[in-house]
């Protein structure tokens, strides 16, 4: 099932109105228009969606799993097709989008497998009584997703949230709807009339259903800004809510390393999908002792991506204009642009890898989220000024350290509140594994197994021994 819903969002072709049409960061082409549908249709959808809860939370959920199973096979028939819209979308490489759609089927399986798994427990009570928990789904989930890596999102969340036995209404970006109407396509026919359903528009649509009284859950990957709306709105409604939002990760380079293996990787984690992931290293701080040779390896890097147009761009013309204004504020404030940091000329939305040298603590490049392929440093005497610095700001999403000494990665594990902590990796991480970020970055499991918890409550029952004869 699909509805399309107004989009009410400054920086598209004309934000009067009632379709969403998208230019391809790339060249400035435009991709399409996706029109709209009236705002009633929004409640028909939360409506819909209600009337099969039922149904599905009484299916087996090994049933459940086998619909998931036949979800991710439906994806990886229709990879390419979402790869091509991804890239005239979002400007995200082909190659590259392939993988993250690759992510979303292995994802839906994992929950396919992990869902009937699921389970109460028996808990110790009187003798002669019974007593248990069950988890039982919320009923509809309201799922909002963000464009940067769209189709993997998606899958996490509207995976969890199916097997568990909640019906689904997702709202994928509005900066990315014809590849979210398109997966809504795939999905949608796999489940029974209402349990999938995609709905698509701007922040008056988010609004909307984050307000729904008939919303039980909503899950929201995206902005700070956006989050916060959602969680005042569910306030109101008793939605639970699950949050995973902006950050302003820190990379910690300690004395010690090879200041080269250390800008490879801030390199990966400042320039990776030009800048666009939610944990991309976005505020260096490096030890005196290797920045010289750190900042010329770090720059050389940034300036071969910028030589051999390696670069995407990015998403769109609003969101460069925001980077921009970071870059220059910070070397107006005193900061040395070292490489990049000018908007190139010609169409497109596209913005050149950037390191910084000299940024302080109060440059908004150091202190808000950024979102682009900018490395901001900051030159530290020591691991103590370092981790210290590491350690402020209002988001708690991710952090990383570079380091030789056990003894420093041990104290960055312990001290950097965060969610994730990396060690001399700035990527990567076990399968299954899952996090609740700190701050302004949000709250509750947004991956990994815990997610099922996330969207079931626990119900206790006491059964007492019986008194009739």
């Amino acid at each position: 099932m699909l509805y399309l819903v107004p989009d009410a969002m400054s920086g598209w072709e004309d934000p009067s109105s009632t379709a969403m049409t998208i230019l391809d960061p790339r060249d400035g082409a435009v991709v399409g228009t996706v029109e709209s549908a009236s705002r009633t249709e929004v409640h028909e959808a939360v409506r819909g969606a209600r009337a099969a809860c039922e149904t599905w939370r009484r299916t087996a959920p090994a049933e459940r799993g086998a619909l998931l199973t036949r979800a991710a096979e439906a994806v990886e028939e229709h990879s390419h097709d979402l790869a091509v819209l991804n890239l005239r979308e979002t400007g995200r490489p082909v190659e590259e989008a392939e993988g993250g759609i690759a992510a979303a089927a292995a994802t839906l399986r994992q929950y396919a497998e992990l869902g009937p798994l699921h389970r109460g427990h028996r808990l110790l009570g009187d003798y002669g009584a019974v007593d248990y928990s069950i988890a039982e789904p919320y009923g509809v989930a309201a799922l909002f997703t963000p464009w940067n890596d769209p189709v993997a999102v998606a899958a996490g969340l509207i995976g969890a949230a199916l097997v568990t036995g909640n019906t689904v209404l997702h709202k994928p970006s509005e900066r990315c709807p014809h590849l979210g109407r398109l997966l809504g396509e795939i999905l949608g026919p796999v489940f029974p009339e209402g349990v999938m359903t995609t709905v698509l528009g701007g922040p008056e649509v988010g609004e909307l259903l984050a307000a729904h009284r008939g919303i039980g859950v909503v899950a929201h990957v995206g902005s700070t800004a956006s989050g916060r709306d959602i969680s005042q709105s569910a306030v109101v409604t008793g939605a639970h809510v699950i949050r995973e939002n902006g950050g302003k990760d820190p990379l910690l380079v300690d004395a010690g390393v090879d200041p080269s293996w250390a800008a490879s990787q801030a390199a990966l984690g400042a320039f990776a999908n030009s800048g666009q992931i939610c944990t991309s290293v976005e505020r260096i701080y490096v030890h005196r002792e290797v920045a010289d040779a750190f900042l010329s390896e770090l720059a050389a890097r940034a300036r071969q991506l910028n030589q051999t147009r390696a670069m995407a761009p990015l998403v769109d013309r609003r969101l460069r204009r925001t980077v921009a204004a970071q870059v220059d504020a910070a070397i107006q404030g005193g900061a040395r642009r070292l490489e990049g940091g000018r908007v190139p000329p010609g169409p497109g939305a596209h913005y050149p890898a950037t390191v910084l040298a000299d940024c302080t603590p109060t440059m908004e490049v150091m202190v808000e989220e950024t979102f682009g392929p900018v490395a901001p440093v900051m030159v530290v005497d020591s691991f103590d000024d370092g981790l210290a610095a590491a350690a402020t700001g209002r988001y708690g999403l991710a952090s990383t350290v570079l380091t030789p000494d056990l003894t420093h990665a041990q104290r960055a594990a312990a001290e950097l509140p965060v969610g994730t902590v990396k060690v001399n990796a700035v990527f990567g991480g076990a399968p299954g594994g899952s996090a609740q970020p700190r701050g302004d970055s949000g709250s509750g499991f947004g991956y990994g197994p815990e997610l099922l918890d996330e969207f079931t409550r626990v119900k206790v029952v006491h059964w007492a021994e019986g008194m009739g004869g």
